[in-house]
């Protein structure tokens, strides 16, 4: 009897491939976070507002990803949903990208590290930044709706695109998620 309660406490690992969708819970997870960042920035750059950019400016967007807020019910690791917006905008080969508030100030300590110790061939000068032109916000909700052993989880992640120039919002997108949930009752 003993080895059979042992034998049901082990842990069992099974490595599975990094993209294969996997939902225990039904809350948010790796693969809500990469569908939603690739539908919404394809859906953010199919839009007409590079193309008028680009008239108007002659050049391509920078854009920056700010602040996404979660306002959900559960815990959701927004740095990951960021670093996949950010890979989806920079991979697209559409705009350029904006290093973060948090890598922009590395990167200058760095520079001021290379006046004091770099080869004047080698040195990079401060002041050649690139400013963004276009801000990325957003923020992801969320409404459960539960029942006994039922639930409904329902995701909306809203983000805007905002000019950095004159606050006009350029484009606003949102994504929806909807997932039912049937746990299972156990009796003793």
């Amino acid at each position: 009897m003993a080895l059979g309660l042992v034998g049901c406490n082990s842990t069992q690992v099974t490595r599975i491939g990094a993209d294969e969708v996997v939902d225990l819970s039904g809350a948010w997870n790796d693969t809500d976070s990469q569908l939603v960042s690739r539908e919404m920035i394809n859906d953010a750059l199919s839009r007409p507002w590079i193309a008028n950019f680009m008239t108007r400016r002659g050049k391509t967007p920078a854009v920056i990803v700010g602040t996404v807020r979660n306002l959900s019910h559960e815990h959701i690791n927004v740095r990951t949903f960021v670093a996949e917006l950010e890979r989806e905008l920079i991979n697209s080969g559409r705009v350029e990208f904006v290093a973060s508030q948090n890598d922009r100030n590395e990167i200058r300590d760095e520079r001021m590290d290379q006046d004091l110790h770099a080869s004047e061939d080698s040195r990079n000068a401060a002041g050649q930044e690139r400013g963004a032109d276009f801000m990325l916000q957003g923020q992801i909700n969320t409404i459960f709706d539960v029942n006994d052993n039922k639930q409904v989880r329902y995701y909306q992640v809203d983000l805007t695109m905002v000019s950095m120039a004159d606050n006009r919002k350029v484009w606003i997108g949102h994504k929806k998620i909807k997932k039912l949930v049937k746990n299972g009752k156990f009796r003793y």
